[in-house]
Formats: structure tokens, C-alpha cells, sequence
């Protein structure tokens, strides 16, 4: 499968151009409107002026808007993916099991726990160089997102599209992450392999505590950042546009509170340390400075070495667009008259 980006994303913003055309359009097309009514009824409008179009100028509008669209894609420099390149770095295997259950949504830790979940770890892979990383989600479930890899432009990617819709289950199943994450590293005995487990710890499944000894006894090392004030806090939800929290089946709502005690047993029974995280830190970096320790070994990976550029088709398209805007003159040619586009006269 190859791997599409694009190098200049930040020019996707001038597709805010377009809702301005499509205004300014919409305002002209109403003044043009009303200087015909101080002339006639558009009927007598249209007998005297016969040249004139109605379907033109919205034509004519459309077509330019589609080579803009064609040229901000073009300065955004659409590229895919073409050669894969085996790599060897000296490294260790990680792999992190982020929590998406909505408890996650809670603003103790702003803006929500997912969020600043989120941006610590995009802000880890973009440190990394030579280890490699996996990426697994959970809630009532637990999912691969990303498999273990040194593609770090493809786990940032990846890592973007995480929300708690996309694990349909909901509750906090730490012990199946951690099961999964035992399946999801490399085959082998004596590699160095760690688990990050982000979570407020609130399991409504299995025991955990079964699954980290199953951990421990395949020589992997679990770490745990707590998210999540032990207090508790409600979880908000967009009801009909505002703002609300969520509430159970008797309408009391429903507080989530950071469950400590699990996750530092679950650290401990496999010789990891817990972390508990803040608005100033969410503990990450502090986890990964102790995984750096770990013997390092021979890790193998798959990247993408090189992108073909597509700009040149979308520069083609505009081109196209722009010319064919040219030819189309806003009013009509009598020799023309009867030519049918679009299944209307022009």
C-alpha cells in the first residue's frame, strides 16, 4: 500500500478562498438581479437583450472554482509514497496502549485527557530515531492501530485519527490492551520490549493484574501514566449543539475518577515505574528516558524512502479550468444559440 501526504499541508488553508467566492458570487448574482428589475420584468429583459445568459456566469463561476480548488492542491504538493527501504537501527520495541473510552473526554486534564494524551505522544515520535513503535487503542475492546514500526510519518498519521467513536464498545479493558500488546511485539527471546499504558485506570473488565504477569513472564515491562484527577470529574457531551455531561440509566451523571492503585500494581508486577500526569506533563518523556536504558538491540523495519510528486496533474487541471473559463464568454453567441450543454442553452 503506498502512502499518500502532502509536503506543504499548510496550503490547504487557502480552500477558505472558496466559501469568500461563493459569497462575493452570490452577492453580485442578487445587485445583477435587482439592476434588471429597474429595467423590466425579466421576461422583457431577456427579448430585449437576447445576448444575455442567465447559466453563463454561474458556469463560469463553477469552472473557476474548481481550478482554484485544483491550484491549492497543487501548492500543497500531493506526493505518494514509491520505494520501501529495509532499515536496521539499533533500538528497543515500543508499544503504547492510549485509552479511548469516553471517560478520556474529562477536562481535568485540559483540553480533555485524549487530547493532551494525544499531542504527548505525537510530540514523542517526532524524538524518535532509531527504536520502534507500536500503537494500540482501547476501551471495552482493544485494537492494533498502528503495528510495530519505524515509520514514524505513518504512526503520527495514524495517531491523528484516534477518537473514542472508532472502538465501538465502551469501558476501560487494560488486561485486553495488555494481552494484545504481549501478541503485537516481535517473535523472539531477549528482546527489549516496554509497554506505555495511558489510562485513568477505571477497568470494567478482566483483572489487568492476571494479564501484566503474563507480561512479566514474556519479559516485557509495562509502564502506566495515570490521566485523570482521583477525585473525579464529569465526562462532557455535545447534546443538541451544547454542551453536557454524561449520564447513566437513572439520570445521575457519571463521575470518572483516576484508579491509581491499578495501574502502579500493574507497573510493579512487571518492573515498570507509574507516572502520574499533569496539566504541566503528562509523564511520557520521563517514562521513555527509563526505556532508553533498556539494551539496545538489532531492530529491522520498512520505511518510505522517496514520493513521487502529483502536483503536475493538479497544475494541469487548473490550467484546464482557467482556459476553459476564458472561452466561456458571459454573453451569447447567436451562431451558438441552439448549442446545448449541459442539457440547457448557453
Amino acid at each position: 500500500m503506498q502512502l499518500f501526504r502532502f509536503a506543504n499541508p499548510q496550503y490547504l488553508y487557502l480552500l477558505l478562498i472558496l466559501p469568500v467566492m461563493l459569497v462575493i458570487f452570490l452577492l453580485n448574482n442578487l445587485r445583477r438581479k435587482r439592476l434588471i428589475r429597474k429595467i423590466g420584468t425579466p421576461a422583457l429583459v431577456s427579448k430585449l437583450i437576447p445576448e444575455m445568459s442567465g447559466n453563463r456566469p454561474l458556469i463560469k463561476f463553477l469552472i473557476m472554482m474548481l481550478a482554484v480548488s485544483s491550484a491549492v492542491i497543487m501548492l500543497a504538493r500531493p506526493q505518494y509514497g514509491s520505494k520501501l527501504e529495509e532499515v536496521k537501527k539499533q533500538g528497543v520495541e515500543v508499544i503504547i496502549a492510549l485509552d479511548v473510552s469516553n471517560s478520556m473526554l474529562a477536562e481535568d486534564i485540559q483540553p480533555n485527557r485524549l487530547v493532551r494524551a494525544k499531542q504527548a505522544i505525537s510530540r514523542l515520535v517526532d524524538n524518535l530515531s532509531n527504536d520502534r513503535i507500536g500503537l494500540i487503542v482501547f476501551a471495552g475492546d482493544a485494537y492494533t492501530q498502528v503495528p510495530v514500526t519505524t515509520d514514524y510519518v505513518s504512526a503520527k498519521m495514524f495517531l491523528s485519527t484516534i477518537t473514542p467513536d472508532m472502538v465501538a464498545k465502551q469501558g476501560t479493558a487494560i488486561g485486553a490492551a495488555i494481552e494484545l500488546g504481549i501478541r503485537s511485539f516481535s517473535p523472539g527471546e531477549g528482546k527489549s520490549r516496554a509497554m506505555i499504558i495511558i489510562t485513568d485506570g477505571e477497568n470494567h473488565e478482566k483483572d489487568p493484574l492476571s494479564s501484566a504477569e503474563e507480561a512479566a513472564k514474556a519479559g516485557i515491562i509495562i509502564h502506566t501514566i495515570g490521566i485523570g484527577s482521583p477525585e473525579g470529574v464529569p465526562i462532557p457531551i455535545s447534546s443538541g449543539g451544547r454542551k453536557d455531561y454524561l449520564k447513566d440509566t437513572e439520570g445521575n451523571t457519571v463521575i470518572t475518577k483516576l484508579d491509581e492503585e491499578t495501574l502502579k500494581n500493574i507497573a510493579l508486577r512487571t518492573g515498570g515505574s507509574y507516572v502520574r500526569a499533569s496539566n504541566s506533563s503528562l509523564g511520557l518523556d520521563e517514562i521513555f528516558s527509563n526505556i532508553r536504558k533498556m539494551k539496545k538491540e538489532e531492530l529491522e523495519g520498512t520505511i518510505y524512502t522517496e514520493y513521487n510528486d502529483q502536483f503536475r496533474i493538479f497544475a494541469g487541471i487548473s490550467a484546464i479550468f482557467l482556459i476553459l473559463e476564458f472561452l466561456i464568454m458571459n454573453r451569447k453567441n447567436r451562431r451558438l444559440a441552439n448549442v446545448r450543454l449541459f442539457k440547457f442553452k448557453i
